[in-house]
């Protein structure tokens, strides 16, 4: 294969001082690292806050120096790498680097070309939390990831839950790192630098926006097993004590675990998809035998279910429990015929989606993830040889120069500083008088993209001003449920065609709009890709210059066994570990319970993608196709633990629905007044304890008695004394919110705005949705920029909605249009209404 070097890799020249600790900040400059920027990472004397094996992924690609920022001679020394530097990282309480002597503002006056990114826990603009000692488990306690985690808990009754995934890094680091290149690109065409700030609990918001949605008047037919259990049992004031066992029975086949003739779970995720459902119960040789007994697929089942000539319909979630307990009985035992991995390859090649229940430690030594360069080899100068996840977005045509990333090393300033000062610096306009709009003003997009991943990285990049035309085809594959619900948060700010590009007709119509954008995107495989000729020489052939973006689940830089195996998010926690973490065991697996959880975070990988593609052709005229999976990201949502060298200790993460926490100092408290407190503490924060009433028995007592003190203690007073308590003596702590509480308190009627001025959490209330719903959804604030406009999209359309007006813009007539329609090719809807009943 041939060697590519790192000056091809899209940021070479972009230079960066990371000040950041823990992980949103040293991820951030990670990511500009494996994509070419030089990295200069400073630590305080006594080394790194967050002492974690991770912090060898974190600071590959970067020279690390050690700075003490209260002295004289740190700080000049930490000015004069700012003074080289094109971006800056932090990630402190607002405020904390400014009182430290580096003042983003005023470095920004001096240089307004300079990009700064600030990444707190909590808004600077919360007044309320803003000097919160923010760790990770505070802003998830804090912005309701804990409560009410998921159908399943709540139907145990197991409220709240802990879950050590760093959501609210993991999401931060990608919007963070997607804003910074977006704010770099639009600075080759305005001159202007940007400072942006992105809250970490705004991030997790944003990555769980698919969860707090409330839409009012909900249809009955889109509610689960799980959903009315959930109300009978509260109607009926009956207590919330399913067992894990029993909650299976309340799963759609389509989307559960399925026991294999080795012992290992395989995980089905055929749910909503017209040929999925149906080609899975073929190859099980069930199909014929459901439809002699009744099972019916409805032609059109956008209709009112009191339309449909069943009560069923293969292909639609959820399926009436009559028909759910019939497939999944029957899939039982066909499933326990083979193994899991011959279940792997029977899905796999027979294109409908489904995985084996696999732990973290066998997905880093999996044959596909190395093949596919999803886990790399790093000779890191501590560890030694080590296994890390490989990059989390690239581009195709340099990204074989990201599977060997250069190892962590530590340096003197004075050799960071030649280092920084040998880069040519950028030839940039002279930033204009009047503040630039939005980064991707003029920016022309076409999004061809379904589910969650693809169609919300589009979103996101609608509110910094693309102009977003969204494609679907004119009979819908999927089923109201997965369109239509997820699509109130992913259509916002685009226009809806609906259009049969495999027709002779609607490929022509597809090729105008092709040759009318700058960037395209689309979640499917190479497969798929090569088939619809988008592929990087038929793409050239229609338009040279648009970039073409590609998500996929199991995509690599390279190409594995499963490259072209298709998935979903579930399926991907199922492959990675991420599955059996939570649930505890190989018996009792269960999805991570937040939709969306790697979705949104891969959403954000394409946007960075997308992102450096544009740097790149605006710096090179280098036209690059940007790349990012499912898979890629489950690295970062796993970074504490996804790693192996020799010697590394075991993989004892908190698992299972029993954990409450790390230890004694960090877990899930309940307190007098039945709510739940989130500690976060270490054995430094023993002497902070001895300020606090109530608690200063805990400072000599011994390790092993502190859980059950404190377990006892806290049951002596109301939740929010104890947060008051302990945040005045500088402990981590928070509160256990829940997702409806926030929103309640943080939603306002829609007024036009994004919200970046609201604090950590804003909702905006749609009276007039389009729907003919009432409609409350999560603003899009997470990115704030201090010169960048941010657009407050308008609320998603319906579906074909712009079909005409995107037409009649490539010059059809009324006449052409009709007879488009007529023939099928084309559709201005789906359905009658929005929201099928």
């Amino acid at each position: 294969m041939t060697s590519i070097a790192r000056s091809a890799l899209p940021l070479s020249g972009v230079r960066v001082v990371d000040f950041g600790q823990y992980i949103a900040g040293p991820a951030v400059a990670m990511i500009l690292g494996d994509l070419g920027a030089t990295v200069v990472h400073v630590d305080p004397p006594g080394g790194p806050l967050w002492d974690n094996p991770a912090n060898a992924i974190l600071n590959r690609n970067k020279l690390i120096v050690t700075l003490d920022l209260k002295t004289e001679e740190g700080l000049d020394e930490a000015k004069a790498l700012v003074a080289e530097a094109d971006i800056v990282v932090e990630n402190f309480r607002p405020g904390v680097l400014a009182r430290l002597g580096i003042d983003f503002s005023a470095l920004r006056k001096a240089r307004p070309e300079l990009i700064t990114l600030s990444i707190p826990g909590f808004a600077s603009d919360d007044q309320l939390r803003r000097d919160w000692r923010a760790f990770e488990a505070v802003i998830a306690a804090s912005s309701g990831v804990f409560t009410d985690m998921g159908l399943n808990r709540v139907l145990m009754g197991i409220n709240p839950s802990f879950s050590p995934l760093p959501l609210s890094s993991a999401y931060g680091t990608m919007l963070a790192a997607s804003a910074t290149v977006l704010a770099l690109q639009a600075r080759e065409h305005t001159g202007h630098g940007d400072h942006i700030e992105v809250p970490l609990a705004s991030a997790v918001m944003e990555g769980l926006s698919y969860n707090s949605i409330l839409i009012e008047d909900y249809p009955l037919r889109y509610q689960t097993q799980r959903e009315r259990e959930i109300e009978r049992r509260r109607k009926e004031g009956l207590p919330m004590d399913m067992s894990y066992d029993d909650l299976q029975e309340f799963l759609d086949p389509f989307y559960r675990s399925y026991m294999c003739a080795d012992g290992r779970m395989f995980y089905v995720v055929c749910p909503s998809h017209k040929n999925h459902a149906k080609r899975c119960l073929q190859t099980l040789g069930l199909y014929d035998e459901l439809v002699a007994e009744g099972l019916r697929e409805e032609e059109d089942t956008y209709l009112p279910v009191w339309e449909w000539s069943s009560d069923v319909s293969l292909g639609v979630y959820p399926l009436p429990k009559f028909w759910a307990d019939k497939i999944a009985a029957r899939m039982k035992e066909v499933f326990l015929s083979k193994t899991a991995a011959e279940w792997e390859r029977v899905f796999g090649e027979g294109l409908f989606p489904g995985a084996p229940q696999r732990w973290l430690k066998e997905w880093i030594a999996d044959d596909h993830a190395r093949a596919a360069g999803l886990m790399i080899e790093v000779d890191d100068p501590v560890l030694g040889r080590m296994t890390q996840p490989g990059p989390m977005a690239w581009l195709q045509e340099s990204a074989e120069a990201m599977l060997t990333p250069r190892p962590r090393r530590w340096g003197t300033v004075k050799e960071a500083l030649a280092m920084l000062a040998s880069i040519e610096y950028p030839s940039l306009p002279a930033p204009g008088v009047e503040a630039p709009g939005g980064w991707l003003d003029g920016v022309r997009v076409l999004d061809l993209c379904n589910v969650i991943a693809g169609p919300h990285s589009v979103a996101y990049l609608a509110r910094f001003g693309a102009d977003v035309i969204k494609i679907d085809p004119a009979k819908p594959l999927y089923d109201c449920w997965n369109t239509v619900i997820f699509g109130m948060s992913h259509m916002r700010g685009k226009q809806s065609v609906l259009l049969n590009i495999g027709s002779p007709d609607g490929r022509v119509v597809f090729e105008e709009l092709v040759r009318s954008v700058d960037v395209v995107v689309w979640n499917a495989t190479d497969r798929q890709v090569n088939a619809m000729g988008l592929d990087a020489e038929s793409l050239k052939e229609l338009n040279p210059q648009a970039i073409f973006c590609q998500l996929d689940c199991f995509g690599g830089v390279r190409t594995g066994p499963r490259t072209d195996y298709l998935g979903y998010d579930d399926l991907v926690q199922s492959a990675t570990g991420i599955m059996l973490r939570f649930g505890g065991s190989m018996e009792t697996p269960e999805e991570h319970a937040h939709v969306g959880t790697i979705d949104v975070m891969c959403g954000f990988g394409a946007a960075l993608g997308v992102a450096a593609a544009l740097y790149q052709k605006s710096k090179t005229g280098v036209i690059g196709r940007p790349r990012t999976s499912l898979s890629a990201l489950t690295g970062l949502a796993q970074i504490p633990f996804c790693y192996d060298y020799a010697g590394r200790g075991p993989f004892d993460e908190p698992s299972g629905r029993e954990t409450k926490g790390y230890h004694a100092l960090s877990r899930l408290y309940e307190t007098a007044s039945g709510d739940h407190l989130l500690l976060c503490a270490s054995e430094a924060d023993l002497p902070r304890f001895g300020k606090v009433a109530g608690l200063r028995g805990i400072v000599e007592m011994a390790t092993a008695d502190r859980e059950a003190y404190l377990a006892t203690v806290f049951m002596t007073a109301p939740a929010e004394i104890w947060q008051q308590r302990l945040q005045e003596a500088d402990i981590g702590v928070s509160l256990c919110e829940n997702i409806e509480a926030i929103r309640r308190r943080s939603a306002r009627i829609f007024d036009g705005t994004p919200g970046v001025d609201r604090g950590s959490y804003s909702f905006s209330i749609f009276p007039d949705h389009s729907s003919g719903h009432t409609v409350t959804q999560l603003d899009p604030f997470a990115i704030r920029p201090a010169v960048g406009k941010v657009t407050a999209v308008a609320p998603a359309e319906k579906y074909g909605a712009s079909t005409r007006a995107v037409l009649r813009s490539l010059n059809y007539t009324d006449a052409e249009i009709d007879r488009l329609i007529a023939s099928g090719t084309v559709s201005e809807t789906w359905s009658a209404e929005y929201l099928p009943s």
